[in-house]
């Protein structure tokens, strides 16, 4: 299970920074950093698509 976990924040960490390197996604940066509530939400959503692309692989299996 912690392999796992540890898969879904690498995916994570990979989509995020593909997702802050995109201008059409995110143009600016908060005056609050990457607590600001636009960064926390791409962060719930780079962790929501790393889970769903490791359940569709598991499905696969």
């Amino acid at each position: 299970m912690e392999s796992q976990a540890s898969e879904v924040k690498q995916i994570a960490t990979q989509l995020l920074a593909a997702m802050l390197a995109n201008p059409h996604i995110y143009a600016t940066v908060s005056d609050e950093g990457a607590k600001g509530q636009q960064e926390q939400e791409l962060i719930i959503i780079a962790i929501e698509m790393a889970e769903h692309l490791i359940a569709k692989v598991d499905n696969k299996k």
